[in-house]
């Protein structure tokens, strides 16, 4: 009898081993600035990080993209001695101007789109997805300067085409003459796309609704057809770029629009997940720049304002569930990407705002959240809320 009591208490522990969720673990972003002249020094990282580190768990460090190696090896050695990973983040398909020769995207009349300068080093001009070159450029970079500073992975950012922030011209992209040939590989003619444009203006882009499983319904089967089209062009090179990071022994996380928006861009989350390790969609709700989803969407209603169908969306917590119900399906690694840093009139964000998204995240159950994008800006009170 005593036997069987033990094997049920045992059994019972097991279970309750088994079922016990695991403490969501944080992601932290480090923005050192553009490739030259970093806004930080290895000892200050340190400092922030190690703080940090006490009153919530890290995970990963997402730090770049600076080309000072003594910073990486500094951090890197201070990080894996805690036991914390560290992961470059990697610009693709923008920002490698100063590294490289790239070549440019273009929207469907060959024209480069207007580009939005947020920052030094961030001036959001994009490049061709589809030129191999641009590829070979961006893997070649890790490779000269980066892969003797102890990274266990990339983070790959700007993985995109230009969104509403150039208007019409900056969704309706690429259009030089390798993607032509790769959307007549999908299927898609840009030709038949210009003329149903032409013809339809705003409406090309009226939806019959939306819903967080299949995104927006676009009315035109053109229009349909294309952001279709377009997703299995950018997601499929994104992929191989990713490929050859994993074929390095690398992690590879990958920075995405929130999921209503990622058609517009060339997101295919179904493809993406498939070559990620982890993905970060960015849920900003209190973002006014690139990538913010209030931002972004208000942006796509001013370029077409004839279009119909958009709901009025409100940032408030059904929207953000929307979109972490959009993410359930995905089998990679979810760590969402909320952003705590503060910076007046871009991002005005409050400890309340932090606790209530990242609760809104953690009732999801996925493996933990990006605190973005800056940690260095974050305000102490934005990280020690979240210690409960």
């Amino acid at each position: 009898m005593k036997k069987l009591v033990s094997f049920l208490l045992l059994t019972c522990a097991l279970v309750a081993c088994g079922t016990k969720q695991a403490q969501p673990g944080y992601i932290v972003q480090v923005s050192l600035g553009g490739w030259h002249s970093p806004d930080y020094s290895a000892r200050q990282i340190i400092g922030r990080i190690d703080t940090v580190s006490t009153l919530i768990p890290v995970e990963k460090v997402i730090i770049g993209w600076s080309v000072d190696k003594k910073i990486y090896k500094e951090v890197g050695t201070y990080l894996h001695s805690k036991g914390i990973k560290m992961l470059l983040w990697m610009p693709v398909f923008a920002e490698t101007e100063e590294m490289c020769e790239n070549s440019p995207a273009v929207d469907l009349w060959g024209n480069i789109p207007s580009n939005y300068d947020l920052a030094a080093g961030e001036g959001f001009r994009f490049n061709c997805p589809s030129d191999p070159r641009n590829a070979a450029n961006v893997v070649a970079i890790y490779d000269n300067y980066f892969s003797d500073c102890g990274f266990d992975g990339v983070f790959l950012d700007r993985i995109r085409t230009q969104s509403f922030v150039s208007g019409v011209g900056g969704v309706l992209n690429c259009g030089c003459p390798l993607c032509v040939e790769k959307f007549r590989a999908e299927g898609m003619d840009l030709e038949a796309v210009k003329a149903e444009w032409k013809a339809c203006g705003d409406a090309f882009f009226s939806v019959s609704g939306y819903s967080p499983s299949e995104g927006f319904a676009f009315e035109n089967q053109v229009a349909s057809a294309y952001f279709k089209a377009k997703g299995h062009l950018v997601s499929s090179a994104v992929s191989a770029i990713a490929d050859s990071f994993h074929s390095r022994g690398l992690e590879v996380g990958m920075d995405l629009y929130a999921p209503f928006m990622a058609a517009f861009v060339g997101q295919d989350y179904e493809i993406l997940s498939q070559h990620a390790d982890f993905i970060k969609p960015m849920l900003y709700r209190q973002t006014f720049a690139p990538a913010g989803m209030g931002f972004e969407y208000d942006l796509l209603k001013k370029a077409v304002p004839g279009a119909t169908g958009f709901p009025e969306f409100q940032m408030d917590l059904d929207f953000l569930n929307s979109q972490l119900e959009a993410m359930e399906p995905y089998s990679c690694g979810k760590y969402p990407g909320i952003e705590i840093n503060y910076r007046e009139g871009v991002a005005p964000t409050s400890p309340e705002y932090v606790t209530e998204s990242l609760k809104a995240v953690m009732s999801h159950g996925f493996n933990g959240a990006v605190l973005s994008w800056n940690i260095m800006e974050a305000p102490v009170a934005h990280i020690d809320c979240l210690r409960n």
